[in-house]
This record gives structure tokens, C-alpha cells and sequence, in this order.
């Protein structure tokens, strides 16, 4: 029997996700995917600086998964840089590990739409907003999460 899968927890979808080499037409570039959980494992360990352990953790996946998801990643971050491609990040399997947000008010808000309704708020129009931790956010198991199978098209 196989093991069940476990949605990879990302902390958000990134505003920007498409990058490309300057001066050179779009219709001749090759592309390079990059999943939404493997940009989240670069963002942890070469942004955040953590430790794969912690990595793994806020992922909620293994170390040995963790360390499989970041190769692949510097893997096509290498060859899009010294190669010459684009970048575009979409895809993958996750799940966001926050959907709760909180203004430097107090105001708080669930965010139905990630990248529209967490970038101010809704009641005071603040644009400096935190995520908070929800009840029952992260991953629930197989069927009951809100894991987002997505393939890149």
C-alpha cells in the first residue's frame, strides 16, 4: 500500500511570477516551471536561512522530502540563469498555510482570495498586514485539507 500523500504548506503565492533575460523576445526563450512548493523551499532556506529541519517543518513534508523539492528547485534556477531562460512559477501541489490576516489595527479578516484581499484591509485600508494563524489551518489529512493539485499548463 502506498503512503498518502501530504500537501506541501506554502505561506503564500508570490505577486511577481514570471522572470526573463532582458533583450530577448519572450517567443524565443525557452521556460523553466518552477512549482509553487519549490519556490517556497528556496524562499525558506536561501531567503529565511533556515535549516532543512525547519525547512521540512514549515512544509509540513520530511527532511529527505524537503531536500528533494529544494534540489529540483536550485536544479531549474540554474539552468533558466546560465541557460538563459525564463522562470515562470505556477503548479504543484499545496496548500496555503495562512487565509487570516490582521492590520496594524487590530482589524482582522479572512482572506477568501490571496492575492487580492491580503494586501489591505478591508475596514481601515491599511496596507500593512500580517497573516495570522487560523483555527484549523494546515494540513488535514488525505480529502480533507485544502490541498491545491495544480498542473502547470
Amino acid at each position: 500500500m502506498s503512503r498518502p500523500f501530504k500537501c506541501r504548506r506554502i505561506a503564500n503565492v508570490p505577486g511577481i511570477t514570471y522572470f526573463k533575460p532582458a533583450g530577448i523576445p519572450l517567443g524565443e526563450l525557452e521556460e523553466v516551471v518552477l512549482s509553487l512548493e519549490e519556490a517556497e523551499a528556496l524562499r525558506l532556506k536561501e531567503l529565511e536561512g533556515l535549516e532543512q529541519e525547519r525547512g521540512a517543518e514549515k512544509m509540513n513534508v520530511s527532511r529527505p522530502t524537503f531536500q528533494r523539492i529544494l534540489a529540483s528547485a536550485r536544479n531549474k534556477v540554474a539552468d533558466a540563469v546560465l541557460n538563459g531562460k525564463a522562470i515562470r512559477i505556477e503548479g504543484g501541489n499545496f496548500e496555503l498555510a495562512w487565509n487570516r490576516y490582521r492590520c496594524r489595527d487590530g482589524h482582522e479578516w479572512d482572506a477568501e482570495n490571496i492575492l487580492t484581499d491580503a494586501t489591505a484591509c478591508p475596514q481601515c485600508n491599511d496596507t500593512e498586514v500580517q497573516p495570522v494563524l487560523s483555527k484549523g489551518s494546515g494540513c488535514r489529512g488525505r480529502g480533507r485539507g485544502q490541498c491545491h493539485r495544480r498542473k502547470s499548463e
